[in-house]
């Protein structure tokens, strides 16, 4: 699959040949869920915390007699019936991650890369550089390319100034090649690879 380079200012920088085996995959969506679950659930903290009954610090004399009083049988008052009793099945800390193959990772970040190709929202450009931190020339930059919600890859390393200068703009996303990730990707609308980063995820998947 051939795909035109473009540059920052809307400029041509010639063609780059894109694997097949990397951008032409027919997406399953089966995949990107599996994948995204995955990476929801890994990022969840996992500290919400109440008291059972069992860590509730009260007496565990009986309520009241047994029989004769007209109310509910109780033995204690840490149950959760009572106010400050304890909380039942409330959540505990925990880890809500759970196992995903390193096959399907690979896999669901491949379709994740063929969605966008196909869909035509994937932007090939030569570099991302700025001259000076600012994000008012910046966005005129991304305006001249449509870009009003992309996920914007580097190379390893990213230009200090823009970075800097599109970090304030709204639904840009800019990480280097080491951060690229499906939940990202399918989250904006465009997808834009430097040649940098094309030639990294071509490498990666040999």
């Amino acid at each position: 699959m051939k795909l035109a380079i473009t540059t920052l200012d809307g400029g041509s920088a010639g063609e780059v040949e894109l694997d097949d085996a990397i951008f032409g995959l027919e997406p399953r969506a089966d995949i990107l869920q599996r994948m995204v679950r995955w990476q929801l659930a890994k990022r969840q903290a996992g500290t919400h915390k109440v008291k059972n009954r069992g860590e509730i610090a009260r007496t565990t004399k009986k309520v009241y007699r047994q029989k004769g009083t007209g109310n509910a049988r109780h033995g204690s008052a840490r149950v959760a019936q009572f106010r400050g009793g304890g909380r039942a099945f409330g959540p505990v800390v925990r880890s809500h991650a759970h196992d995903l193959p390193k096959k399907v990772r690979a896999l669901a970040l491949r379709h994740a890369l063929s969605s966008k190709a196909q869909a035509s929202s994937l932007i090939v450009v030569d570099d991302i550089v700025a001259n000076e931190p600012k994000t008012k020339a910046l966005r005129e930059r991304f305006a001249k390319l449509d870009l009003t919600n992309a996920l914007i890859i580097g190379g390893a390393e990213l230009d200090v100034n823009f970075k800097l200068a599109s970090r304030s703009i709204p639904n840009i996303d800019v990480l280097p090649i080491q951060g690229i990730n499906v939940y990202d990707i399918l989250r904006r609308e465009k997808l834009v690879l430097t040649k940098a980063a094309v030639d990294a995820l071509e490498a990666r998947f040999k």
